[in-house]
């Protein structure tokens, strides 16, 4: 199963559009444009195909993550003074 066949997977299931994909990916600060989005979602004989790479993946997984759970705070130091 290739990352193109797991993204296509996700987007369905989640029900999400390329907007909302997009704005997952603004959250890590990760640029895309609606015309590269589509071609990630393209059949693989399509001329205009383009593979997912990992860092897309993982970008959108991590953006997914913060949009549902928000930014992860961070924990306070331990300050005991020896």
């Amino acid at each position: 199963m290739t990352n193109n066949d797991i993204f296509k997977k996700l987007r369905v299931a989640l029900s999400f559009r390329d907007t909302d994909i997009i704005e997952c990916l603004k959250l890590v600060d990760y640029e895309i444009s609606k015309s590269e989005l589509s071609a990630i979602f393209r059949s693989e004989d399509h001329p205009n195909y383009q593979e997912c790479g990992d860092q897309l993946l993982r970008n959108f997984l991590n953006g997914l993550i913060i949009k549902n759970r928000g930014h992860m705070e961070k924990k306070p130091k331990d300050t005991k003074d020896f």
